[in-house]
Formats: structure tokens, sequence, C-alpha cells
């Protein structure tokens, strides 16, 4: 189903997901309050979303959609205003799988960059299974979490890192925003380590995605810089297009070739964290599809550091953390809600 208002734009996405044999148009409507209308009838299997609709915007109707029917949600957002940005963040945080940028005309020159990419999101999306949702808006968007967990979470049989771990890294993808969101309020400000983040997210929204984490979270959130010391209280997040790197202490930041089909790379954090931090190191790999993150978990723990997965009872696309596990990569399988927790325990346990 397309729920967009601008009928040149309609014909647009209509035209690029007819031209792709993995998918066929089910619905078009121009307002979220016929998508609603419509989503019993029509049943599709994933939803391209406005984000700036005329009545009900695109986060009101993904929290509607996702709390009556729940359906698979790509965004598709331009990415230029401020308030465009918030409400596609915060979309995603009420359910919305991703997000792709409103795509160009067919005579430009990326058009058909964007349209693979937006296919093989909604073909992608269309395959996962989402959970009913009932965040109340007023209440759960925009607030901070700003003390750390009560009570550390220990899983039995799980033996404390080796060494006091000194840098946290992050790994998400599908689902990533909200993950990553509910794991930096858990931890709250005081945190004493620095955190490393990768986010899988399309190109135009990474600088909304850091204001939006400085938003909704209690930690200083930046764009690194090459060369940079990362220090406790803040969260780095390379630029567009590159990876993140921890280096004799401090942050690089390259413009290497992909790895696991991804630049920036969780792989690339994590290996590099291994490789520069050792038993110090600890990783925590977050919802995903595909495989980015498991081979630079499986380093850390290698090297003697501690790793921790999200358990497919949380994770929207149980991909990336299955693929740790697969490659026996993780120490700790944790839900979501004990991620910060679990993470907590690591950096206070008693060592011997």
């Amino acid at each position: 189903m397309i729920v967009e208002d601008s009928p040149v734009v309609q014909e647009l996405l209509r035209h690029m997901i007819s031209e792709d044999p993995r998918l066929e148009v089910a619905a078009v409507v121009d307002n979220a309050e016929e998508a609603l209308r419509k989503l019993n009838q029509v049943q599709p299997d994933v939803i391209s979303l406005d984000i700036r609709l005329p009545g009900m915007n695109g986060l009101d109707a993904t929290l509607q959609i996702m709390s009556s029917r729940p359906t698979p949600i790509v965004v598709v957002s331009a990415s230029v205003e401020k308030e465009d940005l918030n409400i596609t963040m915060n979309a995603l945080r009420a359910g919305a799988l991703a997000v792709v940028e409103k795509p160009v005309g067919v005579g430009d020159d990326d058009y058909q960059t964007m349209a693979r990419q937006l296919c093989d999101q909604l073909a992608g999306m269309s395959q996962v299974k989402v959970v009913r949702q009932t965040v109340r808006r007023n209440l759960d968007f925009g607030s901070k979490t700003k003390s750390a967990p009560e009570a550390a979470f220990t899983t039995p049989g799980v033996m404390a890192p080796s060494a006091p771990p000194k840098v946290l890294g992050i790994v998400a993808s599908t689902g990533g925003p909200n993950a990553i969101s509910q794991v930096l309020c858990g931890l709250g400000g005081a945190f004493p380590l620095p955190i490393l983040a990768v986010q899988h997210i399309t190109d135009g929204f990474t600088e909304g995605f850091v204001n939006w984490l400085n938003d909704v979270t209690p930690f200083k959130v930046v764009i690194a810089k090459n060369g940079e010391t990362p220090v406790p209280g803040k969260v780095y997040l390379p630029p567009e297009d590159r990876h993140l790197e921890i280096r004799e202490g401090l942050l690089k930041i390259s413009a290497g070739g992909m790895v696991d089909a991804h630049r920036p790379s969780g792989t690339t954090l994590f290996s590099s964290m291994a490789r520069d931090q050792g038993a110090k190191a600890l990783g925590v790999l977050l919802t995903g599809m595909g495989t980015d993150g498991a081979a630079g978990l499986l380093e850390i723990k290698k090297a003697g550091g501690h790793t921790i997965a999200e358990s497919e009872s949380t994770a929207v696309i149980y991909g990336m953390p299955a693929e740790a596990e697969a490659l026996s990569a993780v120490r700790e399988t944790l839900p979501l809600e004990a991620i910060a927790p679990g993470v907590m325990n690591a950096v206070s346990a008693k060592r011997k």
C-alpha cells in the first residue's frame, strides 16, 4: 500500500514498484485516515508511508497501524527539514522498520539507484513479522531516562569479563533506532565508558538520527571526528558512508571498501575494538538484517572481551544476532530490556 499525498510522487512510486517482479501495488491512498480505513480490506504485506501528510502525520499513522493491524512500514521522507526528521525518527521508534529518501524523477541520474533501494527495502520488510505495539504518543516520545538501571542483570553461568571494559560498541540495523535509544536510556547519562555506535541508515538521515538521539536519550551524541579521543558520557557515530574505528585509543574515520555489504560496518568497528582494546572491549549486537557485526563480535570474544547479542524474542529482525550466535561469538544473549542492565553488570562485575 502506498500512502502519499502528492499525485506526482504517487505515480513515481507506483511506477518504481510495478517494475519490480517481487512487488505489486495493492492500493494507493493520499492520507493516513484513508489508509487506516482500507487496512483490513486490502491487508497489505508492507506499507510505503509518506511522513508529512494532510491531517494525520506519519508518526501518528504508524502508532495507529501498529496498535490496530501491525504491518511492516517503510517511511518515505524528504531529509531536509528538522521537523520531518523528528517525525521520521519517532516513527521508527514507534515501529516503522526503515526509512528511505523520497525518490527523484525518472530522468534523474540517481533514479535507478533510488528505485532499487526503495524496492529492496519494501521487499525485505514485507517478510518481517511485526507485533502489536501500544506506545502512548504524548508520554513516551521525547522523554529522557537519566538514571541507570537500579539492579544489574545476571545471566546464570556467564563469567564476568576478564578485564574491566574501557569502550562500549553498539551495532544495529533494521529496528535499530528504537533498540539503540532503549539501551542508551537504560544505561543512563552517568555511564562510565565512551560509546561507539554504528546504525545502518539511509544517507541523508544520519544527522537527523544524531539530533533525535540527543533529544530522547541522556547522552551527548555526536558525529565522530578523525583523531578524536573518545570520552565517557558521549556517543560517537560515524559520518555518512564512512567506517568508524578505534586505533591507539583515538577514533579513526575511513573511506575503505564495504564490509559485510555496509559502510559504515559494524564488523569494522568491532574488529578495531578487538585489536585496540583486547579484553577491555565490550560489544553489543542488536536487531538487523544480514550478517554485519557478527564476525567482528567474534574477534572481540577471541580477544577476551565481553559480547552481548539481542535475543530472538525481541529482535525486530533476528539476522545479525543469529549470525553471531552461529559463529559462537556471543557470551550473553539477552532480550532488549535486559541489555542495558547486562552491560552495567559487565562493567561493574568484580574480577578475581
